[in-house]
């Protein structure tokens, strides 16, 4: 047993040594480091269009949180074949996601009980529901078939609300046989802002996907962006969507809108064949505007999703560590 002068003597040899340094070895005591204060990046300027709280948002340094769109599964999912939504949820579980992207075509119904089921299922694997997926065209003319569509689109935000979901992907549709751009966007652009004012009070943000007709180019989704004045606005990025002759330039021009990522593990440049996608640099871009908030993992190449997803969803791991 130490007496008690000994254990004070050690203490101060210890005292010394964490003081010190390399001093008790002979060597010169090393000069104390003085810590920087932490800084907040400087404010990036944002785009036109862009809303002033997501704008906002691009001040913080980027973070990246990993998902998987239940699309990826669709030969299984659709009907439940061989794979329910509850069997998509427990993989995301099992591949260590942070949420899950419960895509509305394998909702087998959408009441109350079976939305609280999914969320609380999710929640108790861990994950978030990182979105909602539906389809829609915000194109179509004046008519039962409009009101239809827009009605849809409500009903799935109220969905995408109980799930806990913060944002569901809608379509812009496409220009109508016989109709002009010009007034297909104008029609577009007026869906989107009354579903904007459904969405503001469910608490959810609708996410304009970048994906063919009026959305199929950048400048042609960026047109809608700009007229769209909302904080429950912004874009769901596919990176694989744009088949235009630079598909990465396109991407650059459109992240800086972005409120969720739909990530693909191919591109498809103007007039070329699908050419494994650049990763590294699509997440890059990401990083390049402080992009905060989920990246999802769909999948669509021709390889088995049961074995190539989970093989993806390594690699981004990787690359998001």
């Amino acid at each position: 047993m130490e007496t008690r002068r000994d254990f004070l003597k050690h203490g101060a040899f210890l005292a010394a040594g964490a003081a010190g340094g390399g001093a008790l070895l002979g060597q010169a005591t090393p000069p104390a480091v003085k810590e920087s204060p932490a800084k907040d990046p400087a404010p990036r300027p944002a785009p036109a269009g862009v809303p002033a709280a997501l704008a906002d948002s691009r001040q913080f340094p980027p973070r990246l949180k990993l998902s998987c769109a239940a699309y990826s599964y669709r030969q299984f999912l659709e009907k439940e074949k061989a794979m329910t939504l509850d069997g998509f949820i427990e993989r995301c579980a099992r591949m260590a996601l942070d949420g899950t992207e419960l895509t509305s075509y394998y909702f087998p119904r959408t009441d109350a009980e079976y939305l609280n089921h999914l969320k609380r299922k999710a929640f108790l694997l861990g994950l978030d529901v990182s979105g909602t997926a539906i389809a829609n065209d915000f194109c179509r003319r004046p008519g039962p078939e409009r009101d239809k569509d827009l009605r849809h689109v409500k009903d799935w935000i109220g969905h995408a609300a109980r799930l806990g979901a913060m944002t569901i992907r809608v379509f812009s549709g496409g220009v109508p046989a016989g109709d002009t751009e010009e007034a297909a966007r104008a029609r577009a652009i007026e869906g989107l802002k009354e579903c904007c004012e459904h969405a503001a009070k469910e608490g959810v943000i609708l996410a304009l996907e970048n994906h063919g007709g009026l959305s199929a180019t950048s400048e042609g989704i960026l047109a809608i962006c700009r007229s769209v004045d909302s904080p429950w606005f912004g874009v769901n990025l596919d990176t694989g969507n744009f088949n235009t002759d630079d598909p990465y330039r396109d991407l650059e021009l459109v992240a800086p809108y972005a409120v969720t990522v739909q990530v693909k593990t191919e591109v498809t440049p103007r007039g070329q064949k699908k050419v494994e996608a650049d990763l590294p640099r699509i997440l890059g871009i990401l990083r390049a505007v402080n992009y905060r908030g989920y990246v999802a993992l769909e999948y669509e190449a021709a390889e088995d999703p049961l074995t190539a997803v989970p093989r993806y969803v390594e690699k981004l791991k990787g690359l998001l560590s």
